[in-house]
């Protein structure tokens, strides 16, 4: 019986390689990826800056803007600036502790500036653009600027874009889309966020 179970096993797992081996041949195409990672779970900051992370392990060169977070300490910024990642912050913090369109808008124009200058950047490899969603769903930044500055990048680059409630247009432009879903976060169980693995 274990030799029946033992083959059968075997069978079920060649039509799996042969399945992956073909999508693997068929995939000849190399350029850059346009990468979203959306939904509601925590996460997905942390699984853009893995990528970053790997990017600068093969020797690549990766710049990042975090929009949103403010100028407080960050784990991920402090290991990655001593390799030589560029990082610009929007650095004003949370919309709802600076209850301010104008400065945040303002704010949010000169970090896209330099995003913008990035995105033309034939030397990047990678460009993370953390939280860039809010900006589009606040309407602090135009909506077409942004989807023509990723269009018209250089074709090798590679750029991941994070945060919540991603704009239908933006989704449609991606090549991967990944979607955190939230099952249960500790902050609702009074969890403080903790640095080292919140931030």
């Amino acid at each position: 019986m274990t030799d029946i179970k033992a083959e059968r096993h075997k069978a079920r797992q060649q039509k799996v390689k042969e399945a992956v081996d073909a999508k693997v041949a068929a995939a000849t195409i190399e350029r850059g990826v346009l990468m979203v990672i959306t939904g509601n779970g925590k996460g997905k900051s942390t699984a853009g800056f893995g990528t970053v992370t790997r990017a600068v392990g093969h020797g690549k060169k990766a710049a990042v803007v975090q929009f949103i977070k403010g100028g407080w300490d960050c784990g991920e910024r402090n290991l990655l600036e001593g390799v030589g990642v560029p990082f610009e912050v929007m650095a004003t913090g949370f919309t709802w502790e600076t209850q301010n369109r104008e400065t945040d808008t303002a704010a949010a124009e000169k970090a896209w500036a330099v995003a913008e200058t990035w995105l033309k950047d034939e030397s990047l490899d990678l460009i993370l653009l953390d939280e860039l969603t809010y900006m589009l769903s606040y309407h602090y930044l135009d909506l077409e600027r942004v989807l023509t500055a990723l269009k018209n990048r250089p074709p090798h680059q590679h750029v991941i874009v994070t945060g919540r409630n991603c704009h239908r247009q933006l989704l449609e432009l991606a090549d991967t889309v990944s979607e955190i879903e939230c099952v249960r976060h500790a902050f609702e169980a009074g969890v403080k966020a903790q640095p080292g693995f919140d931030f």
